[in-house]
């Protein structure tokens, strides 16, 4: 009997990765217990075995954003470089890999921010630290505090318009790109050594993954 009642209820991972797809495919609009219910084929009543309503799904899953993709971005910032290329190709990795930073994910935050006030604070306030995760990454290799700055600025809005305009380019067009970008960013041509290890770690595509 327990276990039948468990395949009926699913379980807390089941409900969010479906909260999941469905804030990406729909938007935030879309994401309410009966349609979830549906597409897992489950009951209602199982929803509230895992959620006290569905306030608490949306904090899970602003939570899930958070650890996924600021979280991540900062360590990926804090990582041992030799150079400022280096340490932006670390940065890098996470346009070109879905497990470091999940951009259809974000794309849905911000369109959810701009009808929820408090996400909007919360929106607002990952931007800051990511900017000035970058912007520290700078200092560290003897930019000015304003370079840096700036700099930091430079990396975060690039990726924010990628993200928010959708764009859609050939992966292979992509990384022939990036070091293009790097120079860009930090001002000086990478050495080839950090161009060649940045393409051997996206020489194999991922499969893109929710959670």
């Amino acid at each position: 009997m327990t276990n039948t009642s468990s395949r009926q209820r699913g379980s807390k991972d089941l409900w969010l990765q479906a909260a999941y797809d469905m804030l990406i495919s729909e938007g935030i609009d879309a994401v309410k217990i009966m349609p979830l219910a549906n597409k897992l084929n489950l009951t209602r009543t199982g929803f509230y075995w895992f959620f006290e309503d569905i306030a608490e799904l949306h904090e899970a899953m602003i939570a899930l954003w958070e650890s996924k993709n600021t979280e991540i971005l900062i360590t990926q910032c804090n990582k041992p470089a030799s150079n400022i290329c280096q340490a932006l190709f670390h940065i890098m990795d996470c346009w070109l890999d879905s497990d470091l930073f999940d951009a259809p994910l974000d794309l849905a935050i911000r369109n959810w921010a701009r009808k929820d006030a408090k996400l909007k604070q919360q929106l607002d306030s990952a931007d800051a630290q990511r900017i000035q995760a970058v912007a520290e990454m700078f200092s560290r290799f003897e930019f000015n505090p304003e370079q840096a700055q700036v700099r930091g600025l430079t990396v975060m809005l690039t990726q924010i318009g990628y993200i928010s305009m959708q764009i859609n380019e050939a992966r292979n067009e992509r990384l022939a790109r990036v070091q293009h970008y790097v120079e860009l960013f930090a001002g000086m041509c990478p050495e080839q050594n950090d161009v060649d290890q940045f393409l051997l770690r996206h020489s194999v595509r991922k499969p893109a993954g929710p959670v």
